[in-house]
């Protein structure tokens, strides 16, 4: 009877001993993923893939679709659009607008 006391203290041993390497490796772990994030990227290894400003504005037309589809389900009617682009004129007309305001501001604060 007494080496079954002594097999059930062992075995309660080995399981606290195993639970400390648990929280040992856990806490490794975490230092490694900081560790990983600290040269500027992450510690994700696996290539990327980016997608074409094509791709990315039929996902979101399609996903857009589905949205509506939704609400149409619930009885609300939306209608799908993409967004519509100023031209390269207008951006720069707005351009040089806020150029000319920021160097009012500017001269303004000089002068007081």
């Amino acid at each position: 009877m007494a080496s079954f006391k002594g097999l059930v203290s062992m075995v309660a041993e080995l399981k606290a001993e195993r639970t400390n390497l648990v929280n040992q490796l856990k806490h490794i772990d975490a230092a490694l993923s900081v560790l990983g994030k600290l040269n500027g990227g992450s510690s994700y290894t696996k290539p990327r893939h980016t997608l074409s400003a094509a791709a990315r504005k039929k996902i979101s037309l399609a996903q857009k679709a589905r949205w509506a589809k939704q609400a149409s389900a619930n009885g609300e009617v939306v209608a799908v659009k993409p967004k519509r682009t100023m031209s390269l004129a207008a951006r720069r007309k707005i351009g040089a607008f806020q150029r000319a305001r920021w160097a009012k501001v500017k001269r303004e604060k000089k002068a007081a």
